[in-house]
């Protein structure tokens, strides 16, 4: 009997990068069946059951039933993330309305967080489609996260890093999205499969020689952004940051006064 390959999404961003050499560079290929989508469709695809296994955007995994966070690794900053921004060309209390980034839920909530705890104003929150960026003028500011950023926050004279802005209000890192399961899956996989991350956390440079060509329209630093803007290992004070962002939605019924409990983390 042929055995079964895990199915598994991971997020189509220069950040996961790391992640995907050391897939790619591990025997994990034989055993999986591996897809990139951007976050909002890599949490669908685990939510309706269409993958085994997904790095997800943390805010969805409420949504899961039987959610485990099954990796030491995830998307997390432990400062200025720099492909998570509040772009706008006035400032924060001039703002009327937000734009919302329609590629990913824990941004969106992020912003609600902030905007309502920290930064105190009350916007009102514009859904998005493809192509909403060229819209971001005047007090109307946008959400804009992934590898979009960087060519366009020339073009404000207002720019919001949220995961900054999340450890100037709470004084913790931020976790973007986790490697998530919606299933028992076996402990042996599951160690093969963080050490295949591990391998490409470990050798950020021989990932940035050599990814750095796909990109020469940007001239994107992709060590610095590895290594100064993502924080990749999910250690205590992460998850303590993960939990404490979902009681934060809870509190400001993100869902609907439902008690979000602390996520599982194998």
């Amino acid at each position: 009997m042929t055995k079964e390959k895990i199915k598994i999404s991971a997020v189509s961003y220069l950040n996961t990068l790391p992640f995907l050499y050391g897939i790619k560079n591990s025997n994990l290929s034989e055993n999986i069946i591996f897809e990139q989508d951007m976050p909002s469709v890599c949490a669908k695809k685990l939510i309706n059951n269409e993958v085994d296994i997904a790095l997800i955007p943390v805010a969805a995994i409420p949504f899961l039933n039987n959610s485990q966070i099954i990796s030491d690794y995830c998307i997390g900053a432990e400062g200025k993330v720099k492909t998570v921004l509040l772009l706008s060309e006035v400032p924060l209390k001039e703002i009327k309305s937000i734009y919302l980034d329609y590629q990913s839920r824990t941004s969106v909530n992020l912003i609600r967080i902030l905007a309502n705890k920290y930064w105190l104003i009350n916007p009102t929150w514009e859904t998005t489609t493809k192509g909403y960026e060229t819209e971001i003028k005047g007090n109307k500011a946008g959400l804009i996260i992934g590898d979009r950023t960087f060519h366009l926050i020339k073009k404000y004279k207002y720019i919001y890093d949220l995961a900054e802005e999340w450890k100037k209000y709470t004084n913790l890192p931020f976790v973007f999205a986790a490697w998530v399961s919606n299933k028992h899956i076996n402990k042996e996989f599951i160690s093969e499969f963080n050490n295949a991350l591990k391998y490409g956390i470990e050798n950020i440079n021989k990932v940035a020689e050599e990814f750095y060509n796909s990109f020469p329209e940007n001239k994107i630093d992709l060590k610095e952004y590895f290594t100064e803007n993502i924080s990749y290992k999910l250690n205590e004070e992460k998850k303590q940051a993960l939990n404490f962002f979902l009681n934060e939605l809870d509190e400001i019924g993100i869902f609907s006064g439902e008690k979000i409990e602390k996520i599982p983390i194998k």
